[in-house]
């Protein structure tokens, strides 16, 4: 197994060219059958767009705690909102985790993880701030499917298997805000604590500090440099589901072991609601039944979250 986590280049996946496919779809399953992470780059998002939200995002953090308290988790619910520093612990075996985060979602009129799993949107009084993550986060969105193009390819489906599983997602945008490492923190406790994401796959970007570390199959852990003009993209649960183990969700964590400020933006690309989960034929072998039974989208990550955080908060994971 090796240590790299590989670069995967996506030039003429957007224009449908079948033999960009081809080559992407068996790159791409080569990282998620080995180390469950690959960077991807000539991506297609515009890195104005990109660096747009970053911006956006730090206007954000540097607003009055009072301010992003009011449109906290939970009182938005829905997985929406602000989540404050030391409100979440990714690994229960640490303290709380150094970080805080704001989630962004479809935006839905419906309140709670309820039935569908949908919610409506909290937004912060800033200027420009919601168009910016609305951009953003469609542009990611569309990534994201095209990716799923290549990963269907690369399972024996047909290019298109997931576009009607994913045309109204439970898709979740965080932006993250790591301080720098207190002198005062606890034994064990990091940023992020060992997690594995719970949806399709998670598309990251982040900036120059780094800190990201993923632990392989053999159980080492291993760091994920930052590579200007990519994305890190990593195989989440319910994918690893629906390939019944082909495909790995590897536990990753974040260790922000310097003096400066940390921040990322992370977009789980979770499946429609009513969504089946169940083990793709070609993945599990003559005679076997498979690993997992089937459940819907909703229903599994309702599960996740309510085992993680309790039903009245609802909170992806974050890389």
């Amino acid at each position: 197994m090796s240590d790299a986590i590989p670069v995967i280049d996506l030039t003429d996946l957007e224009t449908g060219n079948p033999q960009a496919l081809a080559r992407i779809a068996h790159d791409i399953g080569s990282a998620a059958r080995d180390i469950g992470f690959f960077y991807v780059r000539n991506h297609g998002v515009a890195a104005d767009l990109i660096d747009a939200a970053f911006a956006a995002s730090a206007k954000f953090f540097a607003l009055p705690t009072a301010e992003k308290a009011a449109i906290a988790i939970d009182k938005v619910g829905a997985n929406r909102g602000y989540a404050g520093l030391l409100t979440e612990a990714l690994d229960p075996t640490r303290p709380a985790d150094l970080k805080e985060a704001f989630n962004i979602g479809f935006d839905d009129p419906a309140t709670g993880l309820g039935a569908d799993g949908r919610g409506r949107n909290a937004w912060p009084r800033l200027d420009g701030f919601q168009p910016v993550m609305q951009a953003y986060f469609d542009a990611v969105l569309a990534l994201g499917r095209r990716l799923h193009r290549a990963i269907a390819v690369d399972l024996g489906l047909e290019p298109d298997f997931f576009a009607d599983k994913l045309d109204h997602p439970l898709a979740t945008l965080r932006l993250l805000h790591y301080p720098p490492h207190p002198a005062d923190a606890l034994a064990g406790q990091i940023g992020a604590g060992a997690h594995t994401d719970y949806g399709n796959i998670t598309l990251l970007a982040t900036d120059a500090v780094g800190g990201l570390e993923v632990c392989r199959r053999d159980g080492v852990w291993v760091a994920a440099p930052v590579i200007p003009g990519t994305f890190v993209v990593n195989i989440g649960d319910s994918l690893m589901r629906w390939s019944n183990d082909v495909y790995v969700s590897n536990p990753h964590r974040v260790v922000n072991r310097g003096n400066r400020e940390r921040w990322s933006i992370a977009f789980f690309l979770d499946a429609n609601p009513d969504a089946i989960i169940s083990a793709l034929p070609g993945c599990v072998a003559p005679g076997a039944l498979a690993k997992y039974p089937p459940v819907t989208m909703a229903a599994y990550l309702r599960q996740r979250l309510n085992a993680t955080y309790g039903a009245a908060v609802g909170i992806d994971t974050v890389p």
